[in-house]
């Protein structure tokens, strides 16, 4: 009885399978019946021609007429157009260095960089840490042709160097310098150099901030750097930072970054300190700094004059330092100095000196012969002193 009921139940399940199996299709792409396709034959697919003229007709007609007859929106016009007419005016700095190591063997290192060339004598700017221990410098033009580079001139402090390079001057397409005083946040900017070796590479952004202090070498802080966000990496440092005019703004010279690339904070030497320092390197190989006669000591309340350099300018302006009292005690003498006595700098033409940095970099925008007005506290009185500068002879 049990094998009869297991046969009547084996027949009715096989027949419900066989039914679904013949009433279920395959999966198949949606369009197979358009293309003939089924599960059991494939015919051969029927290919069509495609026209590219016939595929910009698809193209949207109703957007604003903001294109010019280039097919190029107003900010892609002034990119192409600041690109076409300075990237001939960057150069790629290549370098090779040889130092000892422990006295024993040579170690030979190489770097890249950027520059710019600002006359048709062959004088390129660019940072002096792009050249500096360099045995041999080679520049690359726009062309690909090659020359070797000789040193002119360098300020470490300001991390600025130009070197010149022997090219017929028809090859050579100098960059104008534009006023960094009149740069704004929010202006458009952009940076043309090599990074990575990418010979000069577009990157555009805007002015972040202004007036930003970056300690370059040393101790020693530079003013009135611009920050900006357009991308630069290893290999901008030296190249331009451009206007929307195409006028050098500022040398592209470092960025805050983690990891070493860009992460959309950089920083650039303004172009007000290339024009004033650019001149002297190209004349004299070095930036004559006035001197003023005076070693300061940071307060409070203002810098204290600690030491007057004898018969310096500063003590023939009659600037007063601390004032030393000698007291006699038995048969010995000491001496300790009143440091109340001594006056308060705190500024300099107008300008609010906190640090001895401050106060240098006021001082070292003048030159030798140039006069400052110092203001002091003296006994509690504000009194303005004028001092002129030293310095050694351009001859």
């Amino acid at each position: 009885m049990r094998y009869i009921i297991g046969c009547f139940c084996s027949a009715v399940l096989g027949g419900f399978v066989a039914l679904s199996f013949h009433q279920t299709q395959w999966l198949m792409p949606a369009d197979a019946e358009e293309r003939g396709v089924s599960e059991k034959s494939e015919k051969t697919v029927t290919r069509a021609s495609f026209s590219i003229e016939e595929n910009r007709t698809f193209a949207p007609t109703n957007l604003p007429p903001v294109y010019n007859r280039e097919g190029l929106t107003p900010d892609e016009s002034v990119n192409v157009a600041v690109y076409e007419a300075i990237n001939k005016s960057v150069v790629n700095i290549n370098t090779k260095s040889t130092h000892s190591a422990a006295l024993i063997f040579d170690v030979h290192a190489e770097g890249t960089g950027s520059g710019s060339i600002i006359d048709k004598l062959g004088h390129v700017v660019t940072n002096f840490h792009v050249i500096a221990d360099a045995n041999d410098v080679v520049v690359t033009l726009y062309d690909g042709k090659q020359y070797d580079a000789s040193f002119v001139g360098a300020d470490p402090e300001n991390d600025c160097a130009v070197i010149r390079i022997k090219a017929p001057p028809d090859m050579l397409h100098p960059v104008a310098l534009g006023d960094s005083n009149k740069l704004r946040v929010g202006m458009r900017c952009f940076a043309i150099g090599n990074p990575f070796g990418l010979e000069r590479t577009l990157t555009s952004g805007v002015i972040s901030s202004l007036d930003r202090s970056l300690q370059i070498r040393g101790n020693r802080s530079v003013k009135q750097i611009i920050q900006i966000d357009a991308s630069i990496n290893p290999g901008n440092s030296g190249g331009p930072l451009l206007d929307t005019h195409g006028r050098l703004i500022g040398i592209n010279t470092a960025i805050a970054s983690k990891t070493g690339q860009s992460a959309g904070v950089g920083f650039a030497i303004p172009a007000s300190l290339v024009a004033r320092i650019v001149p002297e390197l190209i004349r004299l190989g070095k930036v004559i700094r006035p001197e003023i006669g005076v070693r300061l000591f940071e307060t409070e309340k203002g810098l204290m004059v600690a030491q007057l350099q004898p018969n310096g300018p500063a003590e023939r302006a009659g600037l007063k330092g601390p004032k030393v009292i000698r007291k006699r005690t038995g048969p010995f003498v000491v001496e300790r100095a009143d440091r109340d006595a001594a006056d308060l700098i705190v500024s300099v033409d107008g300008d609010d000196v906190k640090t001895q940095d401050d106060f240098l970099s006021l001082i070292e925008r003048k030159h030798p012969g140039d006069q400052v007005t110092l203001t002091i506290i003296r006994e509690g009185r504000r009194t303005n002193v004028p001092v002129t500068l030293g310095g050694p002879s351009e001859k």
